[in-house]
C-alpha cells in the first residue's frame, strides 16, 4: 500500500493552542541543588541516551547550565543560544533527573527511549512506482492537452485545486523558498533540480547541520518520502514528468531522518527550524510527526522538554518570518476528542497501550502554536479515510489521495497523488504527508503575491482563499452502517476541512 505510516501532520485547535501556549509559559523553575558527578562504572555500563536541556536564552545562564551538564555526565552536542536549547549525550541513567535539579533548567529530558543509533529500519509504506505502459498511457493522455506535463493527465489533484490553471497566470516566485524537513531530498531528479536551493538546505541528523554538498540527499532510494513531497510543491514545468503546486517557486531539503531506524528525533527537528529560520526560508513543509511519541504529554517530563525545545525553534523560525505547514496525520483521530487510544507509542523500542487527552498531549510539531495543520482529501473532495481531523484543531485542507473509496477518472485511475521519487522515478502515494506539501504549494503562491506577509498573515490569506464545502450529510464510507468519523462544525470552519479546501487559482488572482 502507498504511504500510509503513521508519520502525520499537526493541527492547532484554539483551545489546544491556548492550552499549549499557557503550559509552555509556566514551566516551573528548576531547584537549585547541584548534581552529583555520574560515576565511571555507570558511564561504561549504561547505553547513552540523547537529550535537548531548556534554559533561559542569556549566555551566563547557558554557560552555568552546561558546567552542570558535565558534571550530571552530560556531552554537550550543540548549544542552541537564540533560544536556549542544549543538545545533550549521556550515558548516566540519571542524568534527565539530575539535571532537572540544576539552576537554569527549565526542563530537560530524552529525546528517545532507545540507545543512540539503535539498529534495524523503519518501513515507510510501500511505493507503486509509474511502469513504462501507464507512463505511455499518461503522456498520450497528456498530449491532448497543450503545455502540461507529460504524467499530468495522472495528476487529478492539481485541477481539484486549480494549480494547473494558476501556473498560466503566476507560477509563483523564485524569491520564495520551500523548504522541506523530511526524508532528504534528491536534488538531481530532473524535475527538481531546476527549481532546487543547496544554500538553504543541510543535513541536520544529530542535532547539528551539516551543508557539506548532498549532505540533504536521501541515504538510499527507501527514503523516497522528502523527494515525493518536494516534487508535490514545486516539481518544474519542464516538458518533464510531472508538475507542482508552485512550479516557479524554489524548494529545499532538510533532512532530520535517523539513519538506522528512519525516524525523526526533536533534536533533528529543532535544528531544521533553526535552520530554515536563520537561512531564510519562508515556508517549511512538514509531513512527519516527531518520533518516538506520537502525542507528547506535559505530565511526563521527557516528553514535556521535547514540546520545549521543539516549539521554541518553531516560534524562532515564525519570528523570523517562516510559515509552517504540517500534516494532521494518518490515524483517523479526532483531535477534538476527549480522549484518544495511543498504542504506537514510543516508537523506538515497545510501544505501550494509553490513553491520552488531546488537550494536554501534543502531535508535534502539528499542535504547535502558529503552525497550519492539514488534513486530507481526496478527488471528491471528501476527507480520505484515514485523515485525522477535528474542530478548531485542522486549518485547511488538500489533496493527500484516497485509493480505497475515491477514485479519480485518469488514465491511471489511480486516487493517490503522483509526485518524484529518487533516481528521477515518479510514484502514487497516499497520506496526509501529500496534502501538506499542496497546502504549502498554495502558501508559496500567496506569498509570492504578498511577499511582505508575516506568517500570521500568510495563515489568515491561505484559510480566506479556501473552498469548505462543509460537513458531509453522512461518512460512512464502507457502507456498513456506522459513521467512520463525525465532522463537527458548519459551512465555513469544521473539523474535517479548517477553513476548506486550499484553492491555488483563488490564491493567484
Amino acid at each position: 500500500m502507498a504511504h500510509l505510516r503513521s508519520r502525520r501532520r499537526l493541527a492547532l485547535a484554539v483551545p489546544v493552542v491556548l492550552s499549549l501556549t499557557a503550559s509552555l509559559g509556566f514551566l516551573p523553575a528548576a531547584a537549585s541543588a547541584a548534581p552529583q558527578a555520574v560515576s565511571a562504572e555507570q558511564a561504561t555500563d549504561a547505553p547513552a541516551l540523547a537529550y535537548v536541556v531548556n534554559t533561559k536564552a542569556d549566555r551566563h545562564t547557558i554557560a552555568s547550565v552546561k558546567r552542570a551538564i558535565a558534571a550530571a555526565g552530560g556531552t554537550v552536542v550543540v548549544t542552541y543560544e537564540k533560544i536556549g536549547v542544549i543538545v545533550v549525550h549521556s550515558a548516566n541513567p540519571d542524568f534527565g533527573k539530575e539535571i532537572r535539579k540544576a539552576r537554569g533548567v527549565q526542563s530537560a529530558g530524552a529525546t528517545r527511549t532507545a540507545p543512540l543509533a539503535p539498529a534495524g529500519t523503519t518501513d515507510v509504506g510501500a511505493a507503486d512506482y509509474v511502469t513504462a505502459a501507464e507512463a505511455a498511457r499518461t503522456t498520450a493522455a497528456s498530449a491532448k492537452t497543450p503545455g502540461s506535463e507529460p504524467l499530468e493527465a495522472d495528476q487529478w489533484d492539481l485541477r481539484a485545486i486549480g494549480a494547473d490553471k494558476a501556473a498560466k497566470i503566476n507560477p509563483g516566485s523564485s524569491k520564495v523558498t520551500v523548504a522541506v524537513i523530511d526524508t532528504g531530498v534528491d536534488d538531481t531528479h530532473p524535475d527538481l533540480a531546476p527549481n532546487f536551493s543547496a544554500s538553504q538546505s543541510a543535513n541536520c541528523v544529530g542535532g547539528k547541520a551539516d551543508t557539506s554538498e548532498g549532505a540533504w540527499r536521501p541515504y538510499t532510494d527507501d527514503d523516497y518520502h522528502g523527494t515525493h513531497v518536494a516534487g508535490e510543491i514545486a516539481a518544474a514545468r519542464n516538458g518533464i514528468g510531472v508538475a507542482g503546486v508552485a512550479p516557479g517557486v524554489k524548494v529545499a531539503g532538510i533532512k532530520v531522518s535517523d539513519p538506522d531506524n528512519g525516524l525523526f528525533y526533536p533534536e533533528n527537528v529543532v535544528c531544521a527550524f533553526v535552520f530554515a529560520a536563520d537561512h531564510g526560508v519562508e515556508i517549511t513543509n512538514n509531513s512527519y510527526y516527531v518520533d518516538p511519541w506520537l502525542y507528547n504529554c506535559m505530565d511526563d517530563p521527557d516528553q514535556r522538554a521535547i514540546v520545549d525545545a521543539v516549539n521554541r525553534a518553531q516560534l524562532y523560525a515564525q519570528k523570523k518570518g517562516t510559515l509552517h505547514l504540517a500534516s494532521a496525520g494518518n490515524s483517523n483521530h479526532d483531535l477534538a476528542s476527549d480522549a484518544i487510544d495511543d498504542a504506537s507509542s514510543p516508537n523506538d523500542t515497545t510501544p505501550v497501550e494509553r490513553t491520552i487527552d488531546p488537550s494536554e498531549c501534543y502531535d508535534l510539531p502539528t499542535q504547535l502554536p502558529g503552525v497550519v495543520t492539514v488534513s486530507a482529501t481526496g478527488v471528491q473532495n471528501l476527507k480520505s479515510y484515514y485523515s485525522t481531523y477535528g474542530h478548531r484543531v485542522v486549518d485547511v485542507a488538500a489533496p493527500g489521495g484516497d485509493r480505497r473509496y475515491q477514485l479519480p477518472d485518469t488514465p491511471s485511475k489511480d486516487g493517490r497523488i503522483l509526485s518524484t521519487m529518487p533516481n528521477g522515478q515518479y510514484a502514487f502515494l497516499q497520506g496526509t504527508s501529500m496534502a501538506s506539501p499542496h497546502a504549502a504549494g498554495v502558501a508559496a503562491l500567496l506569498k509570492s503575491k504578498h511577499p511582505w506577509a508575516s506568517p500570521a498573515a500568510l495563515q489568515a490569506l491561505l484559510k480566506a482563499q479556501a473552498n469548505n464545502p462543509g460537513c458531509p450529510e453522512s461518512y460512512d464510507q464502507d457502507g456498513d452502517g456506522v459513521q467512520d468519523a463525525t465532522c463537527e462544525g458548519g459551512d465555513r470552519v469544521n473539523g474535517f476541512y479548517g477553513f476548506g479546501i486550499v484553492d491555488a487559482l483563488r490564491a493567484v488572482k
